[in-house]
């Protein structure tokens, strides 16, 4: 099946993933303009209200873009819904998206078939987060354009399935579009993704360590500094298992190897968390490809980093590749 139209323009098959707090606007005209997908949850726009500003500002920037760089336009944006019964706000937000024409929504824990009706009859597509081959064929009846299979070792809420097999079984019967994620962090992963079966690589972490990123410098300098043994897997802080950097557990003052367990029915994801949840504002989020990430630099910079390592990984897979 051949890729939404909407994909065409992308300089890199890369999708931001929508990070908590981290992804405001000026990350996501950034990505969009560098030619990756820029993404933020709803959620972050808060009150609602500023969800409608952060759409203006993003719809005229982008298109002032264009209009001045016509050899170079940007890519499309996504907006992140929260489908948990516990969002109170989905459907005034999706009332918002719908004002603007929000050419991607991507969605999460949970799939409902009246929303990407919604989107579809505005234009848009939907894209649903998954962690397992049964989620995947939910996801497809009730109308979801396109998949991102979360495995092992992706930042925020993580599944537990190696690539290999998350990829394996949904191509079995999906040809849909599909952005993998899971540790993603350099153009090599890219080119890999792509190898697996994926149209996309869906990348979280490495943005976090952008100069645009709304991220404290204590979380950027900590992502920089991390490896693949310092990412801690739990669903303590969210009730949804989740993948965070040792350290930043450990300076909250709790044993990372001995974390009691979570509940997501305590969670209140339309009012942003009960009065728990907020304790955790300073437990931060990574994925295990944290060890690919050397320095804190911009968006621009780091797209074009991508993009070497990725056509330079082509180029000297192809003849390889070619001699087998």
């Amino acid at each position: 099946m051949p890729l939404p139209a909407i994909f065409d323009k992308l300089r890199l098959p890369v999708i931001g993933s929508p990070l908590f707090i981290i992804s405001t606007p000026e990350l996501v005209i950034a990505q969009c303009k560098a030619g990756v997908v820029g993404s933020f949850p709803a959620l972050n726009a808060r009150p609602q209200t500023l969800l409608d500003e952060w759409l203006h500002q993003i719809t005229e920037e982008l298109a002032a873009w264009d209009r001045d760089n016509p050899d170079q336009p940007s890519a499309p944006f996504a907006v992140n819904q929260i489908v948990h019964r516990s969002n109170n706000r989905l459907e005034g937000d999706l009332a918002i998206c719908e004002k603007w024409a929000v050419p991607i929504t991507i969605t999460s824990l949970g799939a409902r078939e009246e929303l990407n009706q919604a989107v579809h009859g505005w234009g848009g597509i939907t894209l649903h987060d998954i962690i397992d081959n049964r989620f995947a064929h939910k996801a497809v009846e009730k109308g979801a354009d396109g998949l991102i299979p979360v495995a092992t070792g992706a930042g925020g809420h993580a599944g537990t399935q190696s690539p290999f097999a998350l990829m394996q079984e949904i191509r079995e019967w999906f040809d849909g579009p599909i952005a993998l994620s899971g540790a993603i962090s350099n153009g090599r992963s890219i080119l890999a993704a792509q190898a697996l079966g994926a149209d996309f690589a869906y990348i979280g972490t490495a943005f976090i360590s952008t100069e645009e990123a709304n991220a404290v410098d204590g979380y950027k300098n900590a992502i920089v500094e991390g490896d693949a043994a310092g990412i801690v897997y739990s669903d303590l802080f969210t009730g949804v298992h989740g993948n965070y950097l040792r350290s930043s557990i450990e300076a909250a003052g709790m044993d990372p190897d001995n974390l009691p367990k979570g509940d997501i029915s305590t969670m209140n994801f339309g009012s942003g968390g009960n009065t728990e949840a907020k304790a955790w504002k300073d437990i931060w989020g990574a994925g295990q490809g944290v060890g690919a990430i050397k320095n804190v630099t911009s968006v621009a910079e780091l797209v074009a980093r991508f993009e070497g390592e990725y056509h330079a990984a082509y180029d000297a897979l192809g003849p390889l590749i070619r001699r087998r």
